[in-house]
């Protein structure tokens, strides 16, 4: 072991004691789960069942949600292994529960420190460690690989940021990454980014393109489309602190004389921020109805805040044109595309979707998407795509056509995967 992995094993070790009130503190916060605190400590409830176990890994609810293919597809393929999927946000537990089957455990990942990963290894005992995206922790990867533990790191995204970090300590960044039996990368730059770091990935595997259509509920649906009273539907979705207010500049300067007058639901990506956002909305003087406050969409409104949860499949739905979030400042990286696409509504995003780009460049070559050069031509973006009026099933068409290029990536990496179960 390295001695930056031996100072930062020694350093958690330290902090470890803290841990409880560290996460007790987040728990106030609605950060963490009071009744679940022990699984983060490494202390799991659940009893390991017998038989091979697949534990699969996402940290929040992007990660998370994008394990689902992965899990339906190996549950299919190895009947005789369970499957275990640990999320990291209260938020991810929240959806997995809604969205992943019975039969599939799911558990809040340890905190990465050393008793806390050992008591989570000690009692599940994988036979086959699944990691999405970037979650490279030490003692949780370096604990699993020395019990024999096979690991993947699928759908790997490796920043420039993230590469220049590990670059500092190149023999660490080597031992992590060898320490995984297979390695797929999102995309190209991140496959260069970890050759550079001394690893050459196996494969690729972008799981951003392999999720079904977000679920919803047919009467809801029908229900808001009667709700909305024939004005289309403009969906600011997964929007973020300081983007609320551009969005609601944007729709107060639309054309309505020439358009009539669309109505804006807004969705914020953390549903705790809604009384804000419509408090936001009435400041400026829109009619605000809220779904915390126990308001239903209505005609009668100008602005709807969605601050429910797991309900994107609907307001996707019912969207004429779907602005996405996180896009129009950095620092965030943009939200999933394919999720308004797949159910025939154009996307509309900002410029700052670094971890979307691959995604993005097919949506735009194929005219679903349309991206921002600034967050002021976000009313124009509208206003052109009220014009054009795309139909609904051209989309949804398009869209299957993108995924299915990519189809034998997912192919390919579940039989990788289940290679790796005895």
């Amino acid at each position: 072991m390295s001695a930056a992995l031996k100072f930062y094993r020694g350093l958690t070790g330290l902090a470890e004691p803290l841990a409880p009130l560290l996460l007790d503190m987040r728990a106030r916060q609605g950060k963490e789960d009071f009744g679940r605190l022990n699984e983060r400590l490494g202390r799991p409830a659940a009893p390991r069942p017998a038989g091979p176990l697949i534990w699969l890994h996402g940290v929040s609810v992007g990660e998370s949600l994008s394990l689902l293919p992965l899990v339906e597809r190996m549950r299919l393929e190895r009947r005789d292994a369970n499957l275990l999927v640990t999320s990291g946000t209260v938020t991810s537990a929240e959806l997995l529960a809604r969205r992943l089957p019975p039969s599939v455990i799911h558990q809040f990942a340890p905190v990465d420190a050393p008793r806390a990963t050992r008591g989570f290894l000690d009692h599940w005992r994988p036979d086959v460690g699944v990691l999405v995206e970037s979650e490279l922790w030490p003692n949780l990867i370096l604990g699993a690989a020395g019990r024999g533990v096979r690991m993947a790191l699928v759908s790997a995204r490796i920043t420039e940021r993230t590469a220049r970090n590990w670059s500092r300590t190149p023999r660490s960044a080597r031992r992590l990454l060898d320490a995984f039996s297979l390695i797929l990368a999102q995309d190209a730059d991140s496959a260069a980014r970890l050759e550079s770091l001394g690893r050459v990935p196996d494969g690729r595997l972008n799981l951003k393109y392999a999720g079904d259509p977000l679920p919803f509920d047919a009467r809801a649906l029908t229900a808001a489309r009667k709700a909305a009273g024939g004005r289309p539907v403009l969906l600011a979705a997964s929007t973020h602190d300081g983007e609320e207010e551009m969005v609601l500049e944007a729709y107060q300067r639309l054309d309505t004389d020439r358009r009539g007058s669309p109505l804006l639901v807004i969705v914020p990506r953390h549903r705790e921020r809604g009384p804000a956002v419509a408090a936001l909305s009435r400041a400026i003087g829109f009619s605000t109805g809220r779904f915390g406050e126990g308001d239903r969409l209505s005609a009668e409104c100008d602005v709807y805040v969605a601050d429910s949860l797991g309900e994107l499949g609907l307001w996707f739905r019912l969207a004429h044109t779907a602005f996405l979030g996180g896009s129009l400042r950095p620092g965030i990286g943009g939200h999933n595309p394919l999720e308004a696409v797949q159910v025939g509504a154009p996307v509309i995003s900002g410029a700052h979707v670094s971890n979307w780009t691959a995604v993005y460049a097919d949506l735009a070559e194929a005219g679903l998407a349309r991206m921002l050069e600034a967050p002021a031509d976000l009313a124009g973006a509208w206003e052109a795509s009220l014009d054009a009026n795309t139909p609904r099933e051209a989309i949804r068409k398009r869209a299957d056509a993108i995924q299915k290029a990519r189809s034998l990536e997912v192919e390919a990496a579940v039989s990788a995967l289940t290679g790796l179960l005895p």
